[in-house]
């Protein structure tokens, strides 16, 4: 009988730290190396549609500190054109996913809708316009805006979604220790209100 009692104990401590060390891995995985999103707007329509899950790199750019969101180990910095995940500049409550367009350095400018890098045309191939009218810049930064020079270690982003989203144009500059990561992945999707799974967007790389 005690015998008994004592194998069942230990099979109940090795399912206890079993569950112990899965729960660990889970957060130093979530908080270290990958992360999933769920896509909630259309502000990146046609690259990422509302209800596409995605699997999101958190150590591509460093590793971080969790809860403070220190960069402690920096390995790269995001690129033109990286589809990044950032802690929202207005509302911190809240994670962005958005398209990076102006680097530190670069001046920026909107004409028309048309995105000017550096004083050049830039040549834009994630944008969508859904809306022909144009805001004059008195009205709204949709259309017209700048120029401006993105500060040292702060990024200009926009959706893909040009005339629906609501970024850079609006609200600023992201800071490099906000940005959570890039997005590598769609890992799921589908759509309401009757939660068709888009089959065909399960497994596309995020570019």
């Amino acid at each position: 009988m005690e015998n008994e009692i004592a194998r069942k104990k230990s099979q109940l401590q090795e399912w206890a730290e079993s569950i112990v060390i899965a729960i660990f891995l889970a957060l130093v995985i979530r908080s270290f190396v990958i992360q999933a999103f769920k896509i909630p707007s259309g502000s990146m329509i046609p690259s990422l549609l509302i209800g596409d899950h995605l699997l999101v790199s958190k150590f591509i750019y460093g590793i971080k500190i969790p809860v403070i969101n220190k960069t402690v180990v920096k390995f790269k910095d995001p690129k033109r054109g990286d589809v990044i995940v950032f802690i929202c500049p207005v509302d911190r409550g809240k994670d962005f996913i958005k398209r990076v367009i102006g680097l530190p350095g670069d001046k920026i400018e909107i004409i028309n809708k048309k995105v000017y890098i550096n004083g050049k045309p830039y040549p834009d191939p994630h944008a969508h316009h859904s809306d022909p009218r144009i805001y004059p810049r008195e009205i709204s930064p949709r259309d017209n805006f700048g120029p401006v020079v993105v500060p040292p270690n702060k990024y200009f982003v926009m959706g893909d979604n040009r005339d629906s989203s609501y970024d850079s144009r609006f609200w600023g500059f992201v800071d490099r220790e906000d940005i959570l990561g890039k997005a590598l992945i769609i890992y799921w999707s589908w759509e309401k209100p009757f939660y068709h799974i888009r089959w065909s967007r399960i497994g596309k790389i995020i570019h």
